[in-house]
């Protein structure tokens, strides 16, 4: 999963610049798509990184690229310019992609997600032309049935609830044993999920917006990604993933009782497919650097 990791010392801002955001809770003044952020020095890093929340840019600090910045970065010498934009923009998506069947083909448990991530993997390194054609959404609904049959593999025999789609936004859930649930597309806004069982729980395209996880076990958790848990608000009692980091907001230590996050009513991300609303992309965007 190393190589599907953000890694902003090799990428040349691109997520900066390519991208598009609009002023609103997550975003401190509006940026066209193909314009530099203002925040971005001229060795493209983020002169507002260590303060973006403060700053009012929480959805950059949620944003991750899984990615796609570096390794569209090295093809730099044969694309350029607004084509090498067009590149990242459709790189990213299919990263995001990558991520999910890469997971699923974790302990070879799904070869045919390893075969598809093979195909996209060479998609991505082949002709830019064919690159820049490709059908990401038809891509999101041949991805999403290989991803629920290994859900159901995985959460098989446990019960779970199914919960998919639900609204659950400020819902008071603390404690909840919730695990072999699926909760996939799930609307989860300010939810309280504090010390809530989440093991094998299928998070794919859940908006985790503002969800408080304090002391929650999501250490089993299915298709949860970074951009997920960087939207939520967790501790050092939280339990994640092996693959996933414990975003830089988070507490180093356990947090006391509190009342939950007031709910945000921003518009959520129209769901897609496999990336669901999950995903944080731009135009409602969010980065780290």
């Amino acid at each position: 999963m190393e190589r599907l990791r953000a890694d902003c010392e090799r990428c040349a801002g691109l997520c900066c610049v390519a991208l598009p955001f609009a002023r609103s809770a997550d975003f401190a003044v509006d940026k066209p798509a193909g314009k530099r952020c203002g925040n971005l020095t001229d060795e493209n890093r983020c002169a507002i990184h260590a303060r973006l929340r403060v700053s009012g840019f929480t959805g950059c600090s949620v944003f991750d690229c899984y990615g796609a910045g570096q390794r569209v970065t090295a093809r730099e010498e044969t694309v350029s310019g607004p084509q090498l934009f067009a590149v990242f923009r459709v790189t990213r998506q299919l990263h995001e992609l990558l991520w999910l069947l890469t997971e699923a083909a974790r302990g070879g448990r799904c070869p045919e997600a390893e075969a598809s991530a093979a195909e996209l993997d060479a998609l991505i390194d082949g002709d830019v032309a064919a690159l820049l054609a490709a059908d990401v959404e038809a891509w999101r609904a041949r991805v999403g049935p290989i991803l629920e049959r290994v859900s159901e593999r995985a959460r098989a025999g446990l019960d779970g609830r199914d919960l998919r789609r639900g609204d659950l936004t400020g819902k008071h859930l603390r404690k909840a044993r919730l695990r072999g649930a699926t909760l996939r597309g799930a609307l989860l806004l300010a939810a309280d999920l504090r010390g809530a069982d989440l093991r094998q729980v299928d998070f794919l395209g859940a908006d985790l917006r503002d969800a408080d996880l304090r002391g929650a076990d999501l250490s089993e958790a299915l298709f949860l990604t970074q951009p997920q848990l960087n939207a939520a608000h967790g501790d050092s009692a939280t339990r994640i993933p092996d693959t996933l980091a414990r975003p830089g907001h988070w507490p180093d230590h356990d947090s006391p009782p509190s009342a939950p996050a007031p709910v945000r009513r921003a518009k959520a991300p129209r769901a897609r497919g496999a990336g669901g609303r999950g995903g944080s992309g731009k135009g409602r965007r969010g980065r780290g650097r």
